[in-house]
């Protein structure tokens, strides 16, 4: 799934390690949910966006033209 998780990480100055221990997981799984290759569940997804200071909809929205 695409998102914006790395640009709100860099913008905030967190390394992937220390998001991945605010949220409570590696640092490999926060790797791969920059990277679109793991798909986190609705409750990681927004422990990441309260450590990162955003909005859901700013880091996980998927327009629909992103469907097809």
């Amino acid at each position: 799934m695409k998102n914006e998780v790395k640009l709100a990480r860099i913008k905030i100055g967190l390394t992937q390690q220390q998001l991945a221990d605010a949220v409570g997981i590696t640092r490999q799984t926060i790797s791969l949910i920059e990277k679109g290759k793991y798909n986190p569940s609705l409750k990681l997804c927004l422990q990441i966006c309260y450590a990162v200071h955003a909005s859901l909809d700013e880091i996980f929205w998927i327009h629909e033209e992103d469907f097809k």
